[in-house]
């Protein structure tokens, strides 16, 4: 068996506010609501040459920096068979997002939204938008080459929503 490393990183400030609503059984869609979403991680790979499998400082600032772009914003799915997300530029209240779903209609200021190249917003989700973001980030940034990343988010204190990554499998 041979040895393998990984670092976690779990703070208190890797959090962010959002509201979401997400479609399930095929034909309900959830009420808007929102969440303090949390985010952990976790990287595997081998040491490099400082003895690190990334740095730690490398990864929280990554990870910031995505999700302060949702903090307090309101996450739209823009792949959804059935949640149309339109926007409109009406000059007496600015640039605006309509989204539909069925016969439900929301209309919100564009500055207030994040349009996700996602089908729905659920955790398992968002997870996967975080882990892409930060894998590239790592691997353009930093020497590390990491042979596994694992996002979980948590959505309501112990409901965690997780993806993860290995290379080759």
């Amino acid at each position: 068996m041979r040895e393998q490393y990984h670092v976690e990183i779990t703070k208190d400030y890797l959090v962010f506010s959002a509201a979401h609503f997400i479609t399930y059984a095929g034909d309900i869609c959830e009420r808007l609501h929102g969440h303090n979403y949390r985010v952990a991680v976790e990287v595997h790979g081998p040491l490099d040459e400082n003895h690190y499998v990334v740095d730690f400082i490398a990864v929280r600032k990554t990870l910031e920096q995505i999700i302060q772009a949702w903090d307090h914003h309101m996450l739209l799915p823009t792949r959804h068979p059935e949640i149309r997300v339109l926007h409109s530029s009406d000059t007496s209240y600015g640039e605006q997002v309509e989204v539909t779903f069925r016969d439900r209609r929301w209309m919100f200021p564009r500055e207030d939204c994040v349009l996700l190249d996602i089908p729905n917003t659920t955790t398992e989700l968002l997870a996967e938008l975080i882990g892409k973001q930060l894998q590239a980030a790592i691997e353009s940034e930093t020497s590390a080459q990491p042979s596994e990343v694992r996002v979980a988010v948590d959505e309501n204190h112990g409901q965690w929503g997780v993806w993860h990554y290995r290379e080759n499998g």
